[in-house]
């Protein structure tokens, strides 16, 4: 990995939720599936419905259903989905491979780390214990603030929260409107690729960095840690 000659260790990483620390697609795909088997129509392929989930019940629906927000009929369906999914959202969903590892990573590193999500509170803060994820050192929902990613206003809030300035934080996420919403807020954006990551390449997002495993983001992380050390 090249790093920038200017580059140093972060005193805070935040993370999207949905498709970055947590692979949760499994159960928002089947609460589209069972909407669509009490139409009395065939369950979408998985295969179609993994790449939205990043977007919630826009993408959920879409795929499904092939509306928009805006057409007629979506916004019912959108309520039927969110009833749907809040009964049945951890019953398949788990961290990704390597993320434990990440999280305990910088924790023994001095670093802090937060969850920086569109996923309405409603969802968030049942969700995120549930995965083992309740040592956060903070969680700004989609409706903390009153605008959403790519607004920076929820990546500034978390810096807020954990008391450290925005430049010294690195954001990571699936999602084209994570890189947009971490340069606009001023920090260093990565772009995983073992996420949804949609139907653009990540290659295009901006993205500073980009990369596999949650395992090269802590390789990462430490070499730079251990650089700061060295030349201290």
């Amino acid at each position: 990995m090249t790093f920038s000659s200017s580059l140093s260790a972060p005193r805070a990483v935040l993370f999207d939720l949905d498709g970055t620390l947590a692979d949760t697609a499994p159960d928002l795909a089947a609460a589209v599936n069972w909407m669509r088997t009490e139409r009395g129509l065939e369950p979408t392929p998985y295969a179609i419905l993994r790449p939205t989930a990043s977007a919630g019940a826009r993408g959920m629906i879409g795929a499904a259903f092939g509306l928009a927000p805006g057409d007629e009929g979506y916004e019912e369906m959108r309520l039927e989905w969110f009833e749907r999914y809040q009964s049945n959202m951890a019953v398949h969903s788990t961290l990704f491979d390597g993320v434990p590892d990440l999280l305990d990573g910088l924790t023994a590193s001095g670093m802090a780390w937060g969850i920086v999500t569109n996923k309405p509170a409603r969802f968030t803060d049942p969700l995120v214990p549930l995965i083992g994820l309740a040592h956060a050192g903070c969680v700004i929902s989609g409706d903390t603030t009153p605008h959403a990613k790519p607004h920076p206003a929820p990546l500034l809030e978390a810096a807020r929260r954990l008391d450290i300035d925005p430049t010294h934080c690195w954001y990571v996420g699936d999602d084209q409107r994570d890189i947009e919403a971490g340069r606009a807020a001023g920090m260093v954006t990565v772009a995983c690729n073992w996420g949804y990551c949609g139907s653009i390449d990540p290659a295009t997002w901006g993205a500073h960095y980009q990369l596999d495993t949650p395992r090269h983001l802590l390789d990462m992380l430490r070499e730079l840690a251990g650089a700061a050390v060295t030349t201290a």
